[in-house]
């Protein structure tokens, strides 16, 4: 289902719009698609990584000789073994986090690493390495980390932001704040204020594909590495970084890549692959269990949020206040910033403060997933807008839509919002059957909005022609949501061929120029604008080979749908229109081979919102929650390809559903994890879910050529208060605390059913 806004010339596209098959779909469904962990290189050796048992210790000593003498070992590797990095440096923790010096931080923190004939032979002589550790008190939650007495994880760390700045160390790492209006004011003005607290936890972003790479450094020292990432240009430089290596002697292949929603924008292995290949001489594969994915890479921050609202009687929203504290797992996040930047940006609010604090503590360091930080945000302040409306006599529906921001409104951070379409999903999603279907027994109904701010930053492209007319376009963002199609779709209608006609490829670094990583919903966005821009400049060099074919000034030459067309007014005897086919098949006498580049700095990028509406049933005497059905509007500027707006769309439901109601982390009294696999961490599976509905609403991005807006991001900030809403509509209780699992939601429903009977 799409609803349009009025988009001059919209209508009058070709392939912008269309559903193309998804050019990597054939190799996909068949398996012949090569992740990194299928490639296998001749002499290849197979490495482990010796991980700390202990969530917070220091290392003694290491002992590799055993490990050093054991049949097939060609390679041991410590921290010893890397360059030592100031703490001052901007990438310090990414380098620790890679593989621990004199201390770990979590349990799973590397400190060693094997590389063997067999992978058997590793992991037996990682097993063998003798790591002496004197365990240290370990920090697990908020509320240890912000203690008085709490042991200090890292004694270089001051507070960043800090009002004054901070003399001492201690484990809050920065300090963020946004305000505006006056506070007090804004709160003497309301007729309602209400006040509430949440808590969340850890939760992984799901990923069905472990880590995994392969490293071969040649006899130059030249080091080419093999991986599934959302960014190898960052693979690159991350590890050199960490080698203390030149960016120039890393070349990066980007492999295909079994998901990662923000959870493969680091790195782990790349930079112990090659320490081990460089050391062995030959190429080393790694891939991670899924034991170490869930014990050693980044899951969400959790995180602790008090948030304050006050409101007129008319349910005009005059204040709000919101103290936000993120645990970034043992290492500096940014889960604290982006909760800041996120928690009142839907809404008009003349007053507000914001104050964000990021601590650390013993666990694995924090990875982005999917508008990483906004769930959290979206689920204190979509809840406490719903308490507001049913106190103030309000639909909460009405209630949104008089406070939606709209184009002019000022950010959080005081810049002016462009044209965004919150309203317009709104409205569609309250025209939407869902909006007034009956409910049954046991059943309510919850609504909620979300934003997220989207990013460009820099891409690059290249378009190569080939002999037969057909075209070739090289970006450097790895497809990790169907990004190839839309970029031969965006190619197809610049050029005037058949996107069949087009073959996207995902260059490796030294292939395509630098390209930032997919992540903060931009590569349709921003790599989008590069390929626009090649491909416009194709057209200049076809207008002008076509000149030359024709002995006209370029500028009576237009290109119209795939064909330059004379358009001069001079005799057009013997100056038919040309075919992109047949001024490329004469390349050669005309100039040589045709091809054209694209690279820039997005701005614009224009930010997302979508709302959602969920119905859940709740059964009262176990507690659990199931979603009946769920509709989703976002505003997606305009949909390249609606299948895979709709599928994001629909993914950001599934994982944000998870989230609502079974994930987490759980961890000992030590910090070791419990659960760490799919076994016992409790994703949705197809029967927890109803088909989705995904309303895609378009209001274009006057910042894109054709009005795009990043979808991925979006729709995994909603579901969370939505299903909490619905929870509240079915049983009269407020959940406020993650996950909403049938155990809490057992006993809310207890605890209420004991106040009404006076206990």
């Amino acid at each position: 289902m799409t609803i349009t806004e009025a988009n001059p010339g919209y209508k009058g596209y070709k392939y912008v719009g269309t559903r193309l098959i998804r050019p990597d779909g054939l190799e996909k469904v068949t398996g012949k698609a090569r992740f990194a962990a299928d490639l296998n290189l001749a002499g290849q050796l197979h490495g482990a990584v010796v991980r700390s048992p202990h969530a917070h210790a220091r290392i003694v000593s290491i002992d590799t000789s055993r490990a050093e003498a054991m049949p097939g070992v060609k390679s041991v590797i410590t921290g010893d073994d890397f360059p030592s990095v100031d703490p001052g440096h901007r990438q310090y923790d990414m380098c620790v986090n890679i593989i621990a010096r004199d201390k770990v931080f979590y349990e799973g923190h590397a400190v060693a690493a094997v590389a063997a004939s067999t992978l058997e032979q590793a992991r037996a002589a990682a097993a063998a390495v003798e790591v002496e550790y004197e365990a240290l008190q370990a920090v697990l939650t908020i509320d240890e980390a912000m203690a008085d007495d709490a042991p200090v994880l890292h004694s270089h760390m001051l507070t960043r932001g800090a009002e004054p700045p901070a003399e001492a160390p201690s484990n809050v790492a920065s300090v963020t704040r946004f305000s505006g209006g006056d506070l007090e004011a804004g709160f003497a003005e309301a007729d309602f204020v209400v006040e509430r607290e949440f808590s969340t936890k850890p939760v992984h972003q799901g990923y069905i594909e472990p880590h995994a790479c392969v490293a071969d450094t040649g006899q130059d020292g030249h080091t080419t590495i093999w991986c599934s990432s959302q960014g190898h240009f960052n693979v690159r430089s991350s590890t050199a970084t960490l080698l203390g290596w030149e960016n120039t002697r890393i070349k990066v292949v980007p492999a295909e890549i079994g998901g990662g929603f923000g959870g493969k924008t680091t790195i782990y292995l790349e930079p112990l692959a090659a320490a081990l290949s460089s050391q062995a001489g030959r190429p080393v594969k790694m891939v991670m269990t899924r034991s170490e994915v869930f014990r050693a890479t980044g899951p969400a921050p959790c995180a602790k949020i008090r948030v304050k609202f006050g409101a007129r009687s008319d349910g005009a929203i005059v204040a709000a206040d919101a103290h936000l504290i993120y645990s970034n797992g043992a290492y500096q996040g940014a889960g604290g910033m982006l909760g800041a930047m996120t928690v009142f940006e839907s809404y008009k609010i003349p007053n507000f403060a914001v104050e964000a604090l990021d601590v650390v503590v013993n666990t694995a360091r924090s990875a982005a997933y999917r508008a990483p930080a906004a769930p959290l945000t979206a689920f204190a302040t979509e809840t406490v807008l719903d308490e507001i409306a049913e106190e103030l006599g309000i639909d909460a529906m009405d209630l949104r839509l008089k406070n939606a921001v709209k184009e002019g409104d000022p950010s959080t951070m005081g810049f002016p919002l462009a044209r965004v379409g919150f309203a317009e999903c709104l409205e569609a999603i309250r025209s939407h059957p869902h909006f007034s279907a009956p409910l049954g027994p046991n059943q309510g109904r919850g609504l909620a909005a979300g934003y997220w701010f989207n990013i460009g930053e820099s891409s690059s492209a290249i378009v190569n022609l080939n002999e037969d007319g057909t075209a070739t376009v090289v970006t450097g963002s790895p497809d990790i949501g169907g990004s190839r199609a839309s970029m031969a779709l965006m190619a197809a209608e610049e050029l005037g061929i058949d996107p069949h006609d087009i073959r996207p490829v995902v260059g490796d670094t030294e292939a395509v120029g630098f390209t930032d990583i997919t992540e903060g919903s931009r590569a349709t966005f921003a790599t989008g604008r590069a390929v626009v821009e090649a491909c416009r400049n194709m057209v200049i060099e076809l207008r002008g080979r076509a000149a030359t074919m024709m002995e006209a000034e370029v500028g009576d030459i237009d290109w119209v749908d795939g064909h330059a067309v004379y358009t001069g007014d001079g005799d057009s005897e013997g100056k038919e229109p040309l075919s992109l086919a047949v001024i490329a098949g004469k390349a050669k006498r005309t100039g040589g081979p045709l091809t054209a580049t694209g690279s820039l700095e997005a701005h614009g990028a224009g930010p997302s919102f979508t709302v959602h509406l969920c119905d859940v049933e709740v059964d009262p005497e176990t507690g659990v929650v199931s979603i009946v059905r769920y509709t989703a509007a976002q505003d997606a500027g305009t949909a390249i390809h609606p299948s895979y707006v709709e599928g994001q769309i629909q993914g950001g439901v599934a994982q944000g559903v998870g989230w609502a109601l079974n994930e987490e982390y759980i961890y000992d009294s030590d910090g070791v994890m419990e659960n760490p696999g799919f076994l016992d961490y409790r994703v949705p599976v197809a029967s927890d879910l109803p088909m989705i509905d995904a309303v895609i609403v378009e209001v274009p991005n006057p910042a894109h050529p054709y009005g795009v807006r990043g979808v991925g991001e979006a729709g995994i900030v909603p579901p969370i208060p939505a299903v909490a809403n619905a929870i509240h509509s079915a049983t009269g209780c407020r959940i406020r605390d993650l996950p909403m699992s049938p155990v809490r939601v057992l006993e809310a429903i207890t605890a209420a059913g004991a106040r009404a009977n006076g206990g």
